[in-house]
This record gives structure tokens, C-alpha cells and sequence, in this order.
């Protein structure tokens, strides 16, 4: 029978701590009598995040400067108005990798850049810019500040200009939502960018950008829904029809309830057929479920090898939410606190996000995604308001802090100024500037705090 270890102490603890590279080492090799008591609120804390100590739930995130935090968005939005927005038509010098084949780019948000060459590129610029649309409008309340709204209009102009317009066209109201392919539209693309529109037209009481968003979901749900929870996916506007899924897919398309637009839709419409698409699709969706809170058996996950897209749990966990408050059916909002979970666990002690995390949780150590961080704070926010659990707190405290870290502030390149970064890349042998920037992290990162500031969240 082995010894019994001996009794620990906290002296002894701290030692150990610091042999095992928890804790600083001027720390531990202190011969400070009152050591014990002075190391208490930074060196235990640092203990807490390297995984040594147990950190309770209430005091592992610090809590939000609201200020701060104020001030962080307002930067973020000068990035998304002065950098990001395209101001012409006319590409100068971006990158268009995909080919994307739009006829017009004025109010369009640009996408991707690589600080190491300076390159803009652009990727489905039309649901990143429907979501940019949302952050403007969502922050314009939270500052007060009206002239976000005219910028929100500006980038509305993009998507007003790539739209069927023609009334007695059979597809009046598709969005051209490009994004895979330069001459196709990925369904899921014009679900993304419409909920902005509405935002914008009930701030503006411009009906506009409601008729372009409703015009759209009715078009969705008239040519993209399947039945049975599922949607096609991809659009030819060569040919004006779906293209079939691939050879080897296993099911014919994708259980799409991203922003909750059916039940949004049928609300602003009073069409019950789009009531009823939204819970088909949520059904096939608490049928499909795996693992918890997460769908690893549709792209953009992949299920052969593990890997959970940073974004999915957001797209169709969220969505359980709205289904929740409107039926009352518990299993709808079980549904989404899996999801809150699912990012809990994902979610790095610092507040970190993968976007190579697989389904045991083990990542890639390079390729953050931080907006997957900034969209689990929205789902995380939703879930207090149905709770007002501590444990959602906590995580929004992590996660947006994480974000606010993670916001260039003093930069030499001026692409730079105000955006939060969204990976931190493999050098590859290279000294060239890891960072890799979305339009993405900075949106979503705007969204969850403007939410917060507006309703006052207690994180």
C-alpha cells in the first residue's frame, strides 16, 4: 500500500504551482512573511486561469468596464465605416478571390486582411454586410449616435443594388448572396443578411429594408425549402435553378433557421407558412442534434474529422431561443442552453476560440476564431435574460474581455485601428505579422456589446 501524500499547504501549493510554470516564480521563491496574504489576488488568480486552482464560475470572468467598453465599440464602428466599407463600385486594388461576380460594391463591407501583405480580399460580402447593417443600428442606440444609422443606410444600398427588383420577375426579392461560387448564391447567405434590414427599417421607419427582407425570405422559403426541416443550398443565377447537392451527401440539404427569419418573418408578414417552416426546420434540428448544443453532420462542420465550425452552435442554437418565447416548449430553450454549453467548453480559459475544435474539445494551436467567441457572448446574453443564471454571466465577462484584448488600439498599419483581430496564424517559418483579420470578429464583437450597454446587462 502506497504512503498517504503528505498534508498540502498553500506555501506548498504556490511551490509547486510554480515549478509546474502556473505561477510566476517571483511569486513562489518570496521570503515575504506576509507572502501568503500578498500573492492572494493576483497570483491565486493567475493559479485560477492556468488550470491549477478550480475557479468559481462567479469569479472567473472580471467584470466588464462598461466604459471601456463603450469606448472599444466606438472604435470598432470607425474601423467598419472608414476602413471596411467600400466607398465606390470600383475595386482598387482588393482582392476578389472568389470571383464574385457583383455589379456593384458601394456600401459593401470588405471582408479579409492579411496584415502580413496588406491584402484585401472579399468573402460573401452581402450576409457580412447584412450583419454589419445590424451592428451599426444596434450601436447607434446603444451611443446615441444617428450618424451610425446613415452609415447603416449606406451599406444598405449595397444589398438594395444586388437584389432582383423586378416585380414580375418569379424571383423578385432574391439576394445575390455569393459566396462559394462567383455566380452562385448560397441560401443560407440571404437568410443572413435580411434581419439587419429589418433593424434598420424599424429604426428608420424606412419600409424599404423591410420589403427587401421579407421579399427575400418569401423567396427563400418559395424556392429553397425542401420539406421536412431541410433546405437546398446552392443557387445558379446562370441558369435560374438549384444545383443538386453533391454525389456523395447524405442528405439533400440543410436545416437553416440562422437569425430565426421564418419566425420573424411570419410575425412581420402574418403567413403561417412561414411560421411553420421555422419549426419543421427546428425539429429536424433537436433531431439532428450532435453532439449537445451542436450539428457536426451539415457543412460548414465536418464530420469525418471532428471539426465544429466556430459559428454553427450560433446559427441554429439562437434560434431555440426565439422558439422558446414564442411556443413555450422547454425543449426549444434546453436546446439552446446546450448550445450556451457547447461554448462554454469550447471556449479557452483566457477566452480564446479555435476554429480547428474538434468534438472532444481538443484545437489547433493557431487559427483563433474570435468571432465564434463574440456570437457565443450574443447566445450567452439571450440565455441570462431566460435564466438570469450566473454561469452565462461569467462566460459573457470571459468572452467579451477576451475580445477587448484582442482589439488593435496603437497600430503603425491604419488597416488596422479599431478592428478586433480574427486569428492569430502559424508563423510557418516566416517573421512575417501573423494577424489575419475578418469583418466578421469586429461585427459580431459590436453586436454582443451594444446589446449589453443597451440593456444593461449586469456582466
Amino acid at each position: 500500500m502506497k504512503d498517504a501524500p503528505p498534508k498540502s499547504t498553500r506555501r506548498g501549493f504556490l511551490k509547486m504551482a510554480t515549478l509546474g510554470g502556473s505561477l510566476p516564480a517571483i511569486a513562489a521563491g518570496s521570503e515575504d512573511p506576509n507572502f501568503e496574504h500578498t500573492i492572494d489576488r493576483k497570483v491565486l488568480a493567475n493559479a485560477h486561469l492556468a488550470g491549477a486552482l478550480p475557479a468559481p464560475a462567479s469569479k472567473r470572468g472580471q467584470h466588464l468596464d462598461h466604459a471601456a467598453l463603450s469606448r472599444a465599440v466606438a472604435a470598432a464602428c470607425e474601423w467598419i465605416t472608414g476602413v471596411a466599407q467600400m466607398k465606390t463600385d470600383t475595386l482598387s486594388g482588393e482582392h476578389n478571390s472568389h470571383k464574385l461576380e457583383h455589379k456593384h460594391w458601394r456600401g459593401a463591407l470588405r471582408g479579409e486582411y492579411h496584415a502580413s501583405t496588406r491584402q484585401w480580399d472579399f468573402f460573401c460580402p452581402v450576409w457580412h454586410t447584412g450583419q454589419g447593417i445590424k451592428a451599426l443600428v444596434l450601436v447607434s442606440k446603444a451611443l446615441s449616435r444617428a450618424d451610425l444609422l446613415d452609415a447603416a443606410r449606406f451599406s444598405a444600398g449595397f444589398i438594395g443594388a444586388e437584389r432582383v427588383a423586378d416585380r414580375t420577375s418569379p424571383h423578385y426579392g432574391l439576394i445575390f448572396g455569393f459566396e462559394d461560387f462567383g455566380d452562385k448564391v448560397n441560401t443560407s447567405a440571404v437568410l443572413e443578411c435580411v434581419d439587419g434590414l429589418w433593424l434598420l427599417a424599424d429604426a428608420t421607419g424606412d419600409g424599404r429594408y423591410a420589403e427587401w427582407a421579407s421579399s427575400a425570405a418569401a423567396w427563400v422559403g418559395r424556392y429553397a425549402y425542401l420539406g421536412n426541416g431541410l433546405f437546398r443550398d446552392v443557387f445558379d443565377v446562370k441558369t435560374w435553378s438549384y444545383v443538386p447537392p453533391p454525389a456523395d451527401a447524405d442528405k439533400p440539404g440543410r436545416p437553416l433557421n440562422d437569425d430565426a427569419i421564418f419566425l420573424k418573418a411570419a410575425a412581420r408578414s402574418g403567413k403561417p407558412k412561414l411560421r411553420t417552416i421555422f419549426y419543421e426546420v427546428a425539429e429536424r434540428l433537436l433531431r439532428e442534434e450532435d453532439p449537445p448544443g451542436n450539428w457536426i453532420g451539415f457543412a460548414p462542420c465536418n464530420a469525418a474529422t471532428g471539426m465544429i465550425h466556430p459559428r454553427q452552435a450560433y446559427w441554429w442554437g439562437y434560434p431555440m431561443i426565439d422558439a422558446f418565447r414564442d411556443s413555450h416548449d422547454p425543449r426549444y430553450l434546453a436546446c439552446g442552453r446546450r448550445a450556451g454549453e457547447w461554448y462554454q467548453n469550447a471556449l479557452r480559459l483566457d477566452g480564446g476560440l479555435f476554429r480547428g475544435t474538434r468534438r472532444d474539445f481538443k484545437t489547433d494551436s493557431f487559427g483563433h476564431a474570435i468571432s465564434g467567441v463574440a456570437c457565443a457572448a450574443l447566445l450567452w446574453q439571450e440565455l441570462w435574460r431566460e435564466t438570469h443564471e450566473e454561469t452565462w454571466l461569467d462566460s459573457i465577462r470571459t468572452g467579451l474581455n477576451f475580445c477587448l484584448m484582442m482589439q488593435f488600439r496603437d497600430v503603425h498599419d491604419p488597416n488596422l485601428q479599431g478592428a478586433v483581430i480574427e486569428a492569430v496564424n502559424a508563423p510557418k517559418g516566416s517573421d512575417a505579422s501573423p494577424y489575419y483579420l475578418r469583418d466578421l470578429s469586429t461585427i459580431f464583437f459590436v453586436q454582443a456589446a451594444s446589446r449589453l450597454l443597451i440593456e444593461q446587462i449586469p456582466a
